[in-house]
């Protein structure tokens, strides 16, 4: 088995060199439209800032009100669907995850993001019995991030297996895995007693060469395989014509009806 290499401190190193681009930070303004004051003026007390950020509204709360905070949303502002639900990993910054839900109010057509500061360790209030569709998003979020949701109905893991050790979306985790993703198979399938026969699981990182001719193609930029990086030499993509639908047109016949 190799040896394990610790990872705790894989988010001290710098996010940025001068090799790369930084990307401006999006533009906050004052919420001046009517609806969105409305909201922050329903949510009162528990609205620790509010702005607005690409024509939607975004408001900070404390974790331990997020239940009552989407209850007004939902039953005053009329904000019935909850769309996205997920959390960032800021822990080797501040020990901190930061949570955000994205509602949307059809009738308005309104999108407001309610964004909370969560200390690690400790856990959410589920809203699932407001927005049925939490009760996935809560489940990715503790199995993805180790974040608890209380009174989930049923909160155990989504993707990874029951049995699976670690978070894969925190950023101290390996990304082909560790030395437990390496065995994982191997152990469940044939057993402990096999790994000096079978070995780990070959977890090649794979790497993308846009002049590699063998493993990758380009499309449009076809070349046979093996043959010379052609950088230049456009190829005109042509598609299978089917009985309902002929791909290589560029518009469909019932487009140019409806204009």
């Amino acid at each position: 088995m190799r040896k394990y290499v610790p990872k705790d401190n894989v988010q001290k190193k710098a996010y940025y060199t001068d090799r790369f681009h930084v990307v401006p930070s999006v533009p906050r303004a004052e919420v001046t439209d009517a609806h969105f004051a409305s909201v922050v003026t329903a949510l009162g007390n528990d609205v620790k800032e509010a702005y607005i950020e690409i024509g939607q509204l975004v408001v900070h709360i404390d974790p331990t009100r997020n239940f009552d905070v989407m209850k007004t949303l939902k039953e005053t502002c009329g904000y019935t669907q909850c769309s996205e639900q997920s959390a960032v990993d800021y822990l080797a910054k501040d020990n901190e995850f930061e949570l955000f839900w994205q509602l949307l109010n059809i009738t308005e057509a309104k999108r407001v993001r309610v964004v909370c500061r969560l200390a690690n360790g400790a856990a959410i209030e589920s809203i699932e019995p407001l927005f049925k569709s939490a009760n996935f998003a809560e489940r990715e979020m503790f199995d993805m991030f180790g974040i608890k949701v209380n009174n989930h109905p049923y909160l155990k893991r989504i993707i990874m297996p029951d049995d699976w050790e670690g978070h894969p979306l925190l950023k101290t985790y390996p990304l082909h895995g560790d030395e437990f993703a390496s065995w994982y198979e191997v152990d469940k399938i044939f057993g402990k007693e096999y790994r000096d026969i079978i070995g780990p699981e070959n977890r090649d990182p794979g790497k993308v060469d846009i002049k590699d001719t063998k493993r990758f193609s380009r499309i449009g930029y076809e070349v046979p395989f093996g043959a010379e990086y052609n950088a230049d030499e456009e190829v005109p993509v042509e598609y299978s014509e089917t009985a309902l639908v002929n791909y290589n047109k560029k518009t469909s016949k019932q487009l140019d009806e409806r204009r």
